[in-house]
């Protein structure tokens, strides 16, 4: 028989947070092996509940949720959706502009297929929230990765934005507050991307998965609230702020001059049909979480439990030799830098795998995330301190031997 092969369009999709050292890990707990997961935001396996009355709120309401709704979602939970925007200040938002989707990753690989001609470019963070690359390819695009600069706390460079713009350049996506970097963009900067989208008629994709996940009293800036002539698609839902991955309930919001875009957000509407509609269950949170108490504010203060283990995970990660971190002023991830001079890592899957089979933790290697240089990797600060600790130790440990293993 003739071997069935994957699509073609597959050659450059990859997604590594969920890759072969991932499977390496499922394989190693089959067989009894207990290990530490640093991943994943998967908030929930680390014991942080969402809130109770979205709990409550799903179960009163699922007796009545098996019916499909309106393909772009249930009025009730867009109408709060534009509240929330008018709280943000994104000006001239509809309840026809909002969709509903099956988190905030349906909703950005519909907005790109519905985009995206073959050979199209978008302009991509370097690192980058995987997902964004293998959709632009999986849409039959070309991404394009723009350099977020170390040196400036993970800041973009605009001039290097401006360098990669080309004819076939259709759209750039910002992730703010970041993953993987925690960092946070300052209004002037977001400013200075608007003008960039603005001189060459780019959509700006924003995602604010992590909008009210801030530490030390900083506050977040949505960048549609910032031009009304950009067409802006900006990403958002309850998975990470009201801690409610499985869930699936995320929104889109399109803002900005859309009299230009209407054939684009025609080819939005034919595919949200497409798909029927978001479940129904994680629709009927959406109003609840966003008019109840942001219990989120009491996990982020100073004395909450994710500034407690992002000021440990800081604390611990940067005592070790040859590492250095830049503190994430939001969301739930370190993207450390091994010094290659201490660590001449050539392979960064492998270096994961090793950490993997040596020491029972499981991280995802910088190149995952399309860093380039094999001298990065990510990690979730979500476990509890005492299981932070015995992490951190246990990667200090196997940096330790694997500098002495390379006569460092």
């Amino acid at each position: 028989m003739n071997p069935i092969s994957k699509s073609a369009k597959l050659a450059n999709v990859c997604y590594d947070i969920r890759g072969p050292v991932l499977d390496k890990a499922r394989q190693m707990e089959e067989e009894g092996q207990k290990i530490i997961k640093l991943n994943i935001g998967n908030i929930a396996a680390f014991g942080i509940a969402p809130p109770d009355e979205i709990v409550q709120d799903m179960i009163r309401n699922l007796p009545d949720a098996a019916g499909y709704t309106d393909s772009k979602g249930l009025f009730a939970p867009r109408k709060a959706v534009v509240h929330y925007c008018q709280e943000k200040n994104i000006r001239g938002v509809t309840v026809d502009d909002v969709y509903l989707g099956n988190g905030a990753s349906e909703l950005i690989v519909m907005a790109l297929n519905a985009l995206l001609d073959n050979g199209d470019e978008v302009l991509l963070p370097a690192p980058d929230y995987p997902l964004y690359t293998a959709a632009v390819a999986l849409s039959g695009g070309t991404p394009v990765h723009y350099i977020c600069d170390e040196q400036s706390d993970w800041m973009p460079d605009i001039e290097d934005i401006k360098r990669k713009i080309t004819p076939r350049t259709r759209a750039i996506v910002v992730i703010n507050p970041n993953n993987p970097t925690g960092a946070l963009y300052p209004e002037s900067l977001l400013l200075e991307i608007i003008e960039v989208a603005r001189q060459h008629q780019l959509i700006i994709m924003a995602d604010e998965i992590y909008d009210k996940t801030l530490f030390d009293g900083n506050v977040h800036t949505s960048i549609a609230s910032l031009s009304e002539d950009v067409l802006t698609l900006t990403f958002n839902g309850l998975s990470k702020n009201y801690r409610s991955c499985g869930y699936r309930a995320g929104w889109m919001v399109v803002s900005g001059e859309k009299r230009h875009a209407q054939d684009y957000i025609t080819g939005l509407n034919m595919l949200a049909s497409m798909r029927l509609c978001a479940n129904t269950p994680g629709q009927l949170a959406i109003q609840t979480a966003l008019g109840g108490y942001q219990s989120i504010k009491d996990l982020v203060a100073p004395s909450g439990r994710l500034c407690r283990q992002r000021d440990l995970a800081y604390e611990l990660l940067t005592q070790i030799p040859g590492v250095s971190v830049v503190k994430p002023k939001a969301a739930l991830y370190m993207f450390p830098r091994l010094d290659p001079k201490i660590y001449p890592i050539e392979d960064d899957q492998r270096f994961a795998y090793e950490l993997l089979a040596e020491e029972k933790v499981l991280i995802v290697q910088g190149t995952g995330f399309n860093w380039t240089a094999p001298d990065h990797f990510r990690l979730v600060f979500l476990p509890n301190t005492d299981d932070l600790r015995e992490a951190v130790g246990r990667i200090e440990r196997f940096l330790s031997n694997y500098r002495k293993r390379h006569g460092r």
